[in-house]
């Protein structure tokens, strides 16, 4: 399974680099979206100034990939990654961490551009669709 990262979307929608070759070579099964992203990609769509129009893109790719819940195994393992980078002294961001946990729980590889930041968190698989 791929979990992707919001500027993954944004370089699927801006038809920047691979993304959009790669992301349509997987079947629609195998690709999610953890809901963190949602809601930073939904923050985007609201303040952009063609927001009806950006509206009905993601939703039209709502309705094609599965939105994977942050749940309490999921917040547990957010913990965890955290405690594990703060102790290395390697923190990455909170909505990072949430995002990252959720790959991890569902043991999916997360495609982001942020390879440097993900590549800090133990056993994630990251994957750059971009270049």
């Amino acid at each position: 399974m791929y979990c992707l990262d919001a500027n993954t979307i944004v370089d699927y929608f801006r038809g920047k680099g691979s993304v959009a070759e790669k992301l349509l070579a997987v079947p629609a099964g195998e690709v999610a979206l953890p809901a963190i992203v949602a809601y930073e990609l939904w923050v985007g769509v609201l303040g952009s100034r063609d927001s009806a129009r950006r509206q009905a893109q993601f939703e039209q790719l709502l309705a094609t990939v599965e939105v994977l819940a942050f749940d309490s195994s999921i917040a547990r393992r957010a913990a965890e990654v955290r405690r594990d980078l703060e102790q290395r002294g390697e923190g990455i961001g909170p909505m990072d961490t949430l995002i990252a946990a959720t790959a991890l729980a569902h043991n999916a590889t997360l495609v982001t551009r942020n390879t440097r930041e993900f590549g800090r968190v133990r056993e994630l698989k990251v994957a750059d669709w971009h270049g």
